[in-house]
């Protein structure tokens, strides 16, 4: 029984729109009834007063026609006096007047002369048979004398009357009317508007609410999956349905909301375990060279280094190591600051004699080594010079280190639309296929992990592209080999670069 009230307060809240809605259609329909309901119920009571006033009148006209003959002197005329001190309408049993005009209707008519005493003229015939003649007062006989319609309260008991008078020779001539017919009347059509609006109002609401709560279960469905989603599975989606509906396009994009999200969080993560690799990694090379020292350093401490010779070894070893870590955190330092300022000169630059002379410091680093240049001549770039040309050292450098020395090397430059495309072909063992991606991220060694270099060459070079707008790329040279191209553009870059080379640089 305690179930009941608990599974009642979880489900009001989500049925709090729907009966939102409803008692918003229920209250509006109802204001709207209530307005008609009076309306026509005045409209009625016009029109029926109307009809009597238009009674009234035929009956005045009538008997103003033979009102001459009837105030005639005759000894048979009884006349029905009202009291003296009266203020009102006053009802008595009829005698037996002498002259009595047969009007339409049931209707009473008096006449109030100037001076001396109301005659009436007819007694008003009552449903139960018989009649009732009116006194008026004198307050009251000044108000009817009056030309026009007049309604008036009848005696304790009985109902309003409805009088009309008009001008004649020597007073006014007054007919009158019970209003129980009319009263009746708007009485019978309150009751059928009044149970007839009930009966709108509760269809109303009843197909409102039928309605609401077929229309709102696709929401409610979203409603939801979007629970189970927030509960952490975003891989689930809302049913989205026919997108020519409104639900259908609020489901599509919750969906492609949803997806936006969890691409997001792929990124992220993907980027905290790049990140954490990237520690690892960078850990890794610099404990190599850093065993590397302290080995030679503890030798020297012992005084096992007997000669000159062996001193003057350890202490080659020595620099050799400190040189390499010096390159390991340039190369670092060179990331961390692309990634905070990857624009952080623009100026032209003449690419052409860029690359002339990155290959002559290449020929002048080994010798042996043959270069094939094939330079475009005007080739101008925007961007950073040092930061180019340290991207294309670090191309050579690979062939340099990951090639024999009969391995020829080729440099192309040329320009390729709105672009300068720099390519470096060697046709040295190349890599396997299945690394060729990974070739462009740091500390990734394609060959074996005792070859030269620290794995950043390549990854610097790449986002030194992306910092200046532009994309690098690498592909399998035929029939071996390896091919890197850098696209740079020839135009200033957009704003929209360093988010891109941020982005680049974090994940």
């Amino acid at each position: 029984m305690m179930r009941r009230p608990k599974a009642l307060l979880k489900v009001l809240p989500r049925a709090q729109l729907r009966l939102k809605v409803m008692a918003g259609v229920v209250v509006v329909t109802l204001v709207a009834l209530v307005a008609f309901d009076v309306a026509a119920v005045a409209t009625m009571r016009r029109y029926l007063l109307g009809q009597t006033d238009d009674n009234l009148k035929v009956a005045l006209k009538l008997t103003a026609t033979k009102l001459g003959g009837i105030l005639a002197p005759s000894s048979g005329n009884e006349v029905l006096q009202h009291g003296a001190g009266g203020t009102g309408l006053e009802v008595g049993l009829p005698g037996k007047p002498s002259k009595v005009v047969s009007a339409l209707g049931a209707f009473g008519i008096v006449f109030l002369p100037i001076r001396g005493e109301q005659v009436t003229l007819q007694v008003p015939a009552t449903t139960t048979g018989g009649g009732y003649g009116w006194n008026f007062s004198p307050t009251a006989a000044k108000v009817v004398a009056k030309p026009g319609s007049h309604t008036l309260a009848g005696p304790p008991g009985k109902t309003e009357i409805r009088v009309q008078s008009i001008h004649v020779k020597g007073g006014a001539l007054v007919a009158g009317t019970s209003l129980d017919q009319v009263n009746t009347t708007i009485g019978r059509v309150e009751s059928i508007v009044i149970c007839g609006s009930i009966a709108v109002v509760l269809l109303i609401g009843t197909g409102v609410f039928l309605v609401l709560r077929r229309g709102l279960r696709p929401i409610e469905a979203m409603a939801a999956q979007a629970d189970r989603i927030t509960a952490g599975d975003l891989t689930d989606r809302v049913a989205a349905g026919s997108t020519k509906s409104e639900v259908g396009r609020l489901g599509a994009a919750l969906n492609g909301m949803l997806a936006r999200i969890e691409a997001g969080v792929h990124e992220r993560d993907a980027g905290q375990e790049q990140m954490r690799r990237f520690f690892a990694d960078a850990s890794h090379e610099l404990r190599t060279p850093l065993a590397s020292l302290r080995a030679n350093a503890e030798l020297y401490q012992q005084g096992v280094l007997a000669s000159p010779a062996e001193v003057d070894e350890v202490m080659r070893r020595i620099t050799l190591e400190t040189k390499r870590m010096g390159r390991l955190v340039e190369d670092m330092l060179r990331l961390a600051r692309l990634g905070q300022h990857p624009r952080q000169c623009l100026e032209r630059v003449d690419v052409t004699a860029l690359v002339n002379s990155c290959i002559e410091r290449a020929r002048v680093a080994d010798p042996a080594r043959t270069w094939e240049p094939r330079i475009a001549a005007g080739l101008r770039a925007v961007g950073d010079e040092e930061l180019l040309r340290r991207a294309v050292d670090n191309l050579l450098t690979n062939v340099l280190v990951h090639t024999t020395r009969d391995s020829t090397g080729t440099v192309t430059a040329s320009r390729d639309e709105q672009a300068i495309k720099i390519e470096v072909r060697d046709d040295g063992p190349g890599v396997r296929p299945d690394r060729l991606p990974h070739i462009f991220e740091r500390f990734y060694r394609a060959g074996t992990p005792q070859r030269p270099g620290s794995g950043l060459g390549l990854a610097i070079a790449a986002e030194i592209a992306v910092a200046h707008g532009g994309t690098a790329h690498a592909s399998l040279a035929s029939p071996h080999g390896l091919v890197v191209t850098l696209m740079l553009p020839t135009q200033r870059p957009s704003q929209e670069y360093p988010e891109r080379a941020v982005a680049a640089l974090s994940g």
